[in-house]
């Protein structure tokens, strides 16, 4: 099985069914196979073969969703890039995936048109762009536009042989606490996490998901392959900053899941009135790309009842998903990640590698069919995170005496604080309880007394308002003193990536 199977085999079965919902239109699974093989085929024609890297620069769209696939068809390797970019990161993200041709749309051209010349290894650019002569003379390489492709490329499914420890894509980490590295993940590695998340999540044709989180990002994609293995549905909402036009569409669209990361769920609860709204249809909340305070996860659980929250844990070397926690169990073990996933292994180990006793810290690291081959171009990199075997994801973890796993912080998050060791995870969870908190992220400081002391960063709720000494005094019960933080800033926002997740080396 190939990921490009999923959707030509969900057309065949399916092919007048709606698979994609965007901008208030539905487009079905016939019409976006045939416009994946035009692409596909237009692609082979101009010199792309199988192996050659192809980057798409794209928002959710149909026209992502048709450019993923036929770089897939055309036995190529997918290289989605984040749409929040800029001229210096495009240059470089296309250089060092060496990509042959890129997609992109008109929005990303002021991006495109200097980025490609810094690219010499660049061949092709397919625009979707009404006027390509206004480009004459300013690219140094052959541009097509996306329409005049599905207006005249062959519409038969490209005939090109692959098997599926092939590469399918390379996707770009968010560096959230470093440098971004390019994960290479074989269609292998996506198949077998897909066929794991749709046994536990249950998925059948029936299932419809909010989509609110990019492509580009492995979770995002990894709602896309779920669904579109089982010929479900997709939904694509972009404009999640606005969790009101979110939760409208939900209704509208009567779709049965949703999927978020920690800020998604802060801005729903929030900035919405999710509490107050029914949603009939939906069956399952899923949260991954992040830790979500035990808090805050109880506070989603009853705001999107009927419907089953599972707390899920993952990596972009994973493809994406490691554990998950079922929503049974949830309040039992409000804290865990839950246990690995089918088909995947996952153990917290000391030092020496072996499996650490119940309630003893140790690294969290897994083996499975869906770890990534590598970092592109990157061994020694490689090196470091795959060893023995063993995909070492740099958490802190516990196991309890039934198998379950709690993640206790990050082995370089951690922060020396008056001769102590303490988890910055502990002190967010602990910020998170107070009443009016909406973000904190925690880390270490230069301090003149102590040399390195805890701050915390806190982003509260409209309208409310807080002290240091509040802060300190409410923490008083909930943490000894070392763990109490010496500094707190309030901000309006803290800085995200377009995952979502805070990114504490900009802080």
């Amino acid at each position: 099985m190939l990921i490009r199977d999923f959707l030509s085999q969900s057309a065949r079965q399916h092919p007048d069914k709606p698979a994609v919902w965007y901008k208030d239109t539905w487009m079905a699974y016939g019409k976006l196979d045939v416009r994946s093989n035009q692409l596909a085929n237009f692609l082979i024609e101009t010199g792309v073969k199988r192996g050659d890297r192809v980057a798409i620069l794209y928002e959710n769209s149909f026209n992502y969703i048709i450019s993923y696939f036929a770089i897939l068809k055309a036995g190529a390797v997918a290289v989605p890039l984040n749409t929040d970019i800029t001229l210096d990161v495009l240059a470089y993200y296309l250089n060092h995936s060496g990509s042959r041709a890129l997609i992109s749309n008109t929005r990303f051209v002021r991006f495109v048109l200097p980025a490609v010349q810094q690219a010499p290894g660049l061949d092709h650019v397919i625009l979707e762009h009404e006027d390509l002569s206004t480009l004459e003379g300013k690219l140094s390489c052959r541009t097509s536009r996306l329409q005049d492709v599905f207006e005249k490329a062959s519409e038969d499914p490209p005939d090109v042989r692959l098997i599926d420890i092939d590469s399918a894509s390379i996707i770009y980490t968010s560096g959230s606490t470093g440098s971004p590295k390019g994960v290479l993940l074989s269609h292998s590695n996506v198949v077998s996490n897909t066929e794991s998340i749709v046994e536990y999540l249950h998925l059948t044709a029936d299932d419809r998901i909010m989509v609110t989180l990019p492509f580009c990002y492995i979770y995002g994609q990894s709602l896309l392959t779920t669904h579109f293995s089982v010929g479900g549905s997709v939904v694509i909402e972009n404009q999640f900053f606005y969790p009101k036009i979110i939760l409208r569409t939900m209704k509208k669209t009567k779709v049965t899941g949703f999927s978020g990361v920690p800020s998604t769920f802060m801005r729903m609860l929030n900035r919405s009135a999710v509490r107050e709204t029914e949603l009939e249809t939906l069956r399952y909340v899923t949260q991954a790309g992040g830790h979500m305070a035990p808090a805050i996860r109880e506070e989603v659980a009853r705001a999107f009842v009927p419907a089953q929250l599972y707390i899920m844990y993952g990596a972009t070397e994973a493809a994406p998903r490691l554990t998950y926690l079922e929503p049974s169990k949830l309040s039992e073990k409000l804290s865990s990640i839950g246990k690995a996933i089918p088909n995947v292994e996952v153990l917290v180990v000391d030092k020496q590698g072996q499996p650490v006793a119940p309630h003893q810290t140790g690294e969290i690291v897994a083996r499975g069919s869906n770890i990534m081959v590598g970092y592109w171009n990157d061994p020694q990199a490689t090196d470091e995170v795959i060893r023995d075997g063993y995909y070492h994801t740099g958490d802190l973890g516990q196991v309890d005496e039934e198998g379950y796993i709690y993640v206790v912080g990050r082995l370089k998050d951690m922060i020396k604080s008056n001769g102590f060791r303490v988890s910055a995870r502990e002190v967010e969870d602990a910020i998170m309880e107070i009443d009016g908190i909406v973000e904190v992220a925690v880390k270490s400081v230069e301090d003149e007394d102590t040399g390195e002391a805890i701050k915390a960063f806190l982003v509260l709720r409209d309208g409310e308002q807080t002290s240091f000494e509040e802060i300190r005094r409410k923490l008083k019960g909930r943490l000894p003193e070392y763990k109490i933080p010496r500094h707190v800033e309030i901000r309006d926002d803290l800085p995200k990536n377009a995952s979502g997740k805070i990114m504490k080396n900009e802080l």
